[in-house]
């Protein structure tokens, strides 16, 4: 990890992303404006708990707290390790097991950058009729949902999903401060709207639908989506489990159906094949 700009000038940016003042900050941290401004010009190196510290109030993301404990001169104190790591085996068998556990629907685990790491067999419900260029590694989800050459064209309510999917995205951009999912953000935007404004939803609905045609019925899910709790580890913290459950008796019965007699498909994709380079 390279670093070439100052605790000071970091904890100020994060600042100002999150809307605070000095003061508002000060206040927030339980410490004094003085404190933060000496912090902010270089005039005080904060020690590596007041860094911390300074990170939980900010909701810094871990992977940046790091950035900011090296560039205040003190060791990193979260690891961050590849999934395939020995470590994180434990991890990689719940994954695992929220995946075979929610056949026979779609599952599927993300990283950061909504790059896909694995799936069960139900996710080929998703890829039929994809371009295969949008399936070389990485794959990544937010691209594949609504580039006009992937999930977009199946998708019976593309303007609700993208009115959905792309503020989530920018939100995430947002907090995180990630050049890649801004330049992602931005692609997704040159898509382009689809046509009128998304109704309003339907009062009957306890979530947002997703409605897709499928071998000329239509498929409808609501989803919901997982994270490690307290992580201690980088890769864990920034992971994501993406669960499809069926909105209706229809789209049951078919998945159902489809476990009775399965077919070759892309069953719990390895995460060394699927997810490419960072």
């Amino acid at each position: 990890m390279t670093q070439d700009r100052p605790v000071g000038e970091l904890l100020r940016q994060w600042r100002r992303r999150r809307g605070l003042s000095q003061l508002d900050l000060a206040i927030q941290a339980d410490v004094s404006a003085r404190h933060v401004s000496f912090v902010e010009t270089g005039r005080t190196i904060p020690s590596s708990a007041m860094v911390l510290h300074l990170a939980e109030q900010l909701g810094v993301p871990l992977r940046e707290r790091n950035r900011l404990l090296i560039a205040a001169g003190h060791a990193p104190v979260v690891r961050e390790r590849p999934l395939e790591d020995p470590h994180l085996a434990s991890a990689r068998d719940v994954l695992e097991q929220i995946l075979r556990g929610h056949e026979p629907y779609p599952a599927l685990v993300v990283d950061r950058r909504w790059n896909l790491l694995f799936a069960n067999a139900a996710i080929d419900v998703f890829l039929e009729g994809v371009a295969p260029s949008l399936l070389r590694p990485p794959v990544n989800m937010m691209r594949l949902g609504l580039h006009p050459n992937g999930f977009a064209p199946r998708l019976r309510n593309l303007g609700q999903v993208r009115a959905y999917l792309l503020p989530r995205l920018a939100r995430q951009v947002a907090h995180t401060g990630d050049p890649k999912l801004s330049a992602l953000y931005e692609e997704l935007l040159s898509y382009g709207p689809d046509g009128d404004p998304p109704p309003p939803p339907d009062p009957a609905d306890i979530a947002m639908p997703i409605r897709i045609g499928h071998r000329g019925a239509e498929l409808c899910f609501f989803n919901t989506v997982t994270t490690f709790g307290a992580a201690f580890d980088v890769t864990l913290d920034e992971i994501a489990v993406e669960a499809y459950f069926p909105a209706d008796e229809h789209t049951a019965r078919f998945f159902r159906t489809e476990a009775a007699s399965p077919a070759e498909g892309h069953e719990h994709l390895d995460p060394a094949s699927s997810r490419g380079p960072a």
